[in-house]
């Protein structure tokens, strides 16, 4: 299971920045997160977010934001997993969870687990409400070791048998992925023959660190080849 983090990816040098050009001190910034949002911040709290000692909760970012005149996602450093890509887009969950035609709590649960379990549809609404990139919507949604397993078997056996699977897993047509494949395929077929031909071990993806080697390689590739159609 991925790890969920308790706080979003806080980008503490742009909240110290926005709250200068603003002309506040950190006081006036507590004094309005509570007038406004009834929220309880000493001074001290906010100096220590912009020093980047502790990160502010979900509520208090946003009620930052609000304070500092600006979007939530100005004050996250690069989002990461579904929760950070939605805090990012200044989305409440019901709101994405509605978008994309899930019920919220059904939605949340997948947030707070890391794995999502969407369907076809619903991945493609999801990747485009939260304009995903594909390796966004892999690290988002948990996919990582599901991806890499499928890609092995595609380059390691017949490739065709993994387009539906993989059009299942990522927010991409079966059109676009079957190009994709047959090349990864076909250049790693070549690679294998080009080994043995100099006498190399194994045809074999390999265990261990060479075995790993070959899955990030794969998944390199990938990415370079599918890089074009994005998601649909």
């Amino acid at each position: 299971m991925c790890p969920v983090h308790s706080s979003p990816p806080f980008n503490a040098p742009a909240a110290r920045r926005l709250r200068a050009a603003l002309g506040m001190a950190p006081g006036h910034v507590a004094y309005g997160l509570r007038a406004q949002y009834g929220l309880i911040v000493e001074p001290e709290t906010v100096m220590a977010w912009e020093r980047g000692e502790i990160s502010p909760s979900s509520a208090e970012l946003t009620a930052l934001a609000g304070v500092l005149w600006c979007a939530p996602g100005e004050l996250l450093s690069e989002p990461v997993t579904l929760r950070e890509h939605r805090m990012a887009r200044g989305m409440a969950a019901d709101e994405l969870a509605r978008r994309i035609g899930l019920e919220t709590a059904a939605y949340q649960k997948m947030e707070d687990t890391g794995r999502w379990k969407g369907n076809e549809r619903q991945s493609v609404a999801l990747a485009q409400v939260l304009g995903l990139s594909l390796a966004q919507f892999v690290a988002a949604t948990g996919k990582q070791d599901e991806l890499a397993e499928l890609l092995r078997n595609a380059v390691t056996t017949r490739w065709q048998a993994y387009v539906k699977p993989l059009a299942k897993l990522l927010p991409v047509p079966k059109q676009h992925l079957e190009p994709v494949l047959e090349r990864l395929h076909g250049d790693y077929q070549s690679k294998m023959v080009a080994t043995l031909s100099w006498g190399g071990a194994s045809g074999e993806a390999g265990t261990g660190d060479a075995g790993r080697q070959f899955l990030a390689d794969i998944v390199t590739h990938f990415w370079s080849y599918a890089s074009g159609p994005g998601p649909r």
